[in-house]
């Protein structure tokens, strides 16, 4: 009884931690790492090379699905490989690979496209198709998930194609032509023609989608037009009043200054026509009253030295 209760214990611990791990996704990158971590482990059960064997993930990711080939590095480049949607050519550059590797073919329904909103900026635009991924990475006898690194996928002489026709959210969209949309690893979006309907074409692995531009926000009603004018207007005419008084207010001001300035001026000229006149008069106070005043002259008496008498 209790080795169940433990055995209970134990898996219910794991579950909580998958549900916890999936919780913490919040970028397109982090996705792809915990999708490498299944696959890996899965192809830890032997199957045959160039077989496409689909991966079992936990229900807190459903909504993805993932298939993954095994290849001899030499092989692929010889004679390409066809990978669910993913067509690749013969003639692949494959760098770095030395021996094996394990090809990943992702399928994002809407829900978790979203990651993708939240990761690249697809503003005026929308997905209309799941997201595609081709990723690989080595394998070997001597290769753990934990050392495992990615291998780049470049096209040779013949691009890479992907093919969303058998994508169920493209019926919705059958009468437009939607572009292609590749989402690079520095978080850019890069939009291209698709060669075909439905139909894009890559030079190298990651993410890809069909975009369409978002349609231009419905105009308002008609009653929601006039309240806008109402409310326009009036702003027009407050803004109008308050701008006439604040007008009306700065004209004063500089009224009131001219007028200060000339009686200020005719002050001074007041002032110095009076010391003028001060000057000229010699002005000085006289108790409490200011008088002119002159300069004190007399006449210098003469001395007559000669007396002359009169005649008796």
């Amino acid at each position: 009884m209790g080795s169940l209760f433990s055995l209970a214990l134990i898996i219910l611990l794991s579950l909580a931690s998958v549900r916890i791990e999936a919780q913490e996704i919040k970028s397109a990158r982090l996705l792809d790492l915990l999708i490498r971590d299944y696959t890996l482990k899965s192809n830890g059960i032997r199957f045959k090379t160039g077989m496409v064997h689909t991966v079992d993930l936990p229900a807190n990711l459903s909504g993805i699905k993932v298939d993954t080939v095994r290849f001899r590095c030499g092989s692929l480049r010889r004679y390409g490989a066809q990978v669910k949607e993913f067509h690749l050519g013969i003639g692949v550059t494959l760098q770095p690979c030395a021996e094996r590797l394990v090809v990943i073919r992702q399928y994002l329904d809407p829900k978790w496209s979203s990651i993708y909103y939240a990761s690249y900026d697809l503003s005026g635009y929308h997905l209309v198709s799941p997201i595609l991924g081709l990723l690989a990475y080595n394998f070997g006898s001597d290769v753990n998930v934990s050392s495992s690194f990615e291998i780049g996928i470049h096209a040779g002489e013949k691009p890479i194609t992907i093919d969303f026709r058998n994508a169920s959210s493209t019926a919705n969209v059958s009468a437009i032509r939607p572009l292609c949309a590749s989402f690079e690893n520095d978080g850019k979006m890069i939009l291209k023609k698709p060669a075909s309907p439905f139909v894009c074409v890559a030079t190298r692995h990651g993410h890809y989608g069909l975009v369409l531009k978002s349609p231009p926000a419905p105009a308002p009603p008609p009653a929601m037009q006039m309240m806008k004018k109402k409310i326009s207007l009036w702003k027009v005419v407050v803004g109008s009043s308050v701008g006439t008084v604040i007008a009306v207010f700065l004209l004063g001001l500089l009224l009131v200054a001219m007028l200060v300035k000339v009686k200020k001026k005719a002050r001074m000229e007041e002032m110095e026509r009076r010391a003028y006149e001060e000057e000229a008069l010699q002005v000085s106070m006289v108790g409490h009253v200011r008088a002119p005043t002159a300069t004190l002259t007399r006449t210098v008496p003469i001395i007559e030295h000669e007396y002359i008498p009169y005649p008796s």
